[in-house]
């Protein structure tokens, strides 16, 4: 599938701006992450893309629609990822994808959220700052912290170290995503 075959299908079923620009934070986040790994850009960024596609237009069918659409056009590793990325639906993560997804998806929301109630945005923003937050049961409460644990955990990374590496590639979209 083409990135623009991917944005088209985006845009055919989202249309808030809050959903496309999350849909665009995490599509930006797994491609650099595809890259630090030595994956297929274009499917990791295509997963970060679509991921939530479905969620607006059929909340309760979700991720169901969007993945039965990529299953019909022969994205399987895409699709699967997509529907393991909440670890409450009980799909194994057999792939570096599918733990990719689940460590950036809830966590790139969150650090957009900090940014949104800081006087400059991203600039400053610092993964102490984002972790004291993240302790913050109040803050962004609709983030759910286990998924934000269960993505490091499988992922295997440091959470130091994979909220500095999304803060970095946010702040180079930062206009893009309005989080200045």
């Amino acid at each position: 599938m083409l990135k623009s075959e991917a944005k088209e299908i985006l845009e055919e079923m989202t249309k808030g701006d809050s959903l496309l620009r999350h849909a665009r934070s995490v599509e930006v986040v797994m491609e650099a992450y595809a890259s630090r790994y030595g994956e297929d850009t274009d499917e990791w960024a295509i997963t970060g893309m679509l991921h939530d596609a479905d969620y607006e237009a059929w909340p309760e069918e979700h991720p169901n629609r969007i993945v039965n659409l990529l299953r019909e056009k022969g994205e399987e590793k895409i699709a699967h990822a997509i529907s393991a990325h909440y670890t409450k639906w009980n799909v194994p993560y057999d792939t570096l994808l599918s733990k990719a997804l689940l460590a950036c998806d809830e966590l790139t929301g969150f650090i957009i959220a900090c940014c949104h109630v800081r006087p400059d945005g991203i600039n400053s923003l610092t993964p102490k700052s984002v972790k004291k937050k993240l302790k913050s049961k109040g803050f962004a409460a609709t983030v759910e912290r286990s998924e934000v644990q269960a993505g490091i955990e499988l992922l295997k990374v440091d959470l130091d170290e994979h909220i500095q590496f999304i803060i970095d590639v946010l702040k180079v979209h930062k206009e893009e995503l309005k989080i200045g």
